[in-house]
C-alpha cells in the first residue's frame, strides 16, 4: 500500500486525537492503524498513525509543512513522517562474530523486511565470505588507537556516499565516536549480553559461568555518548540450569542476541519506535 506513517510526540492535552485524525479523514486519508500512549509521570502523549495515501488530497511534498503550520507548532509536536514507498537503507557494521550477521542477512534475502542493505563495513576481514554469499559489497577498514580518526571518516564518507538511513552494530568491537553519534542520532542500534556491568571483560560468559548465573539475556539499543547506556529497544532472557556447561551458556546467548538485534532493526525499519529522553516507546 502506498502510505504516510506520522510518529509524534508532545505535552498532553485534549483533542490531539481529534485534531490528527481530523486532518486525515477531511483531505479523504483512510486510517489503517493508530496507536496512542501517555505517560503519566512526565505528561506526554505519543501517538503513531498510517494512512492510505491513494485519495490523499493534499501532495507527499507538502504533507509535512501542513502538518507542522496547522498543528505542530499549536501543540509543541515533535514529529517525524515516512513513505513506506522510501525504504530505509542500512549499514551493517561487524567484527568477527557472524552470528547476529547471518540472522539480519537471512531475514533480509528472505524479504521480511522492507530495506535495503548498500553496504557491510567491518574492521577485519573475516566475515567477508558472508557478505559475498548474499552479494553485498564488504568493506574492511583496520582500526588502531593511531588511525581511528581517518578510519571513521572514510567510513563517514562510505555511509554519506551510499545514503545510508540507520546502522546496524552486529557485534561490532569498537567504540563509535560521538561525531558519527551526532551524524545519526537515535539511528545506531547495538546489541549486547546482560552481563555488564556484573561481568566484565573478554569472557563474560565463563565468569557467569563460574558465578553461577541462572538467566542470562540480551538487550539491543540506541547508541549514545555514555557507552551502552542509551535507550532500549528490545530485550530477551534465557533461563540457564547447572547443567549448562560454558560453551552451551555462549550457544544461549549468541542464539538470544541474534532474536533480539533482529527485534530491534524491524521495529526501527517498521517506524514504531519513538525515543524520548533516554526511553523509548515502542509500539506494537
Amino acid at each position: 500500500m502506498n502510505t504516510a506513517k506520522l510518529l509524534l510526540f508532545c505535552p498532553d492535552q485534549p483533542g490531539i486525537i481529534a485534531e490528527v485524525t481530523d486532518f486525515i479523514t477531511v483531505n479523504k486519508g483512510n486510517i489503517i492503524y493508530l496507536e496512542q500512549h501517555v505517560d503519566r509521570v512526565e505528561e506526554m502523549f505519543f501517538m503513531r498513525i498510517e494512512w492510505d495515501l491513494d485519495e490523499f488530497l493534499v501532495p507527499k511534498e507538502k504533507i509535512e509543512d501542513y502538518f507542522h503550520t496547522l498543528y505542530g507548532q499549536r501543540y509543541g509536536m515533535h514529529f517525524r513522517l515516512y513513505f513506506s514507498e522510501v525504504k530505509p537503507r542500512m549499514a551493517i557494521f561487524v567484527s568477527k562474530l557472524s552470528h547476529c550477521l547471518y540472522d539480519i542477512l537471512a531475514r533480509y534475502s528472505a524479504g521480511e523486511w522492507d530495506v535495503e542493505i548498500p553496504l557491510i563495513i567491518s574492521n577485519h576481514p573475516d566475515l567477508k565470505h558472508v557478505a559475498d554469499r548474499f552479494n553485498i559489497p564488504f568493506h574492511v577498514l583496520p582500526i588502531t588507537k593511531e588511525n581511528k580518526q581517518e578510519q571513521e571518516a572514510k567510513e563517514m564518507e562510505l555511509l554519506r556516499q551510499h545514503k545510508i538511513s540507520f546502522i546496524v552494530l552486529a557485534r561490532y568491537m569498537q567504540v563509535i565516536s560521538e561525531d558519527m553519534i551526532k551524524s545519526y542520532p537515535d539511528k545506531i542500534i547495538n546489541i549486547h549480553h546482560s552481563f555488564l556491568p556484573a561481568f566484565v571483560g573478554a569472557k563474560p560468559y565463563h565468569a557467569a559461568f563460574e558465578r553461577g548465573v541462572k538467566i542470562i539475556g540480551a538487550t539491543s539499543h540506541y547508541i549514545t555518548t555514555e557507552l551502552d547506556a542509551g535507550p532500549i529497544i528490545e530485550q530477551d532472557v534465557v533461563r540457564i540450569t547447572h547443567r549448562d556447561a560454558v560453551g552451551e551458556l555462549v550457544n544461549k546467548g549468541k542464539d538470544l542476541e541474534k532474536i533480539v538485534l533482529s527485534r530491534a532493526v524491524q521495529k526501527h525499519i517498521e517506524r514504531k519506535t519513538l525515543v524520548y529522553k533516554n526511553k523509548t516507546v515502542v509500539f506494537s
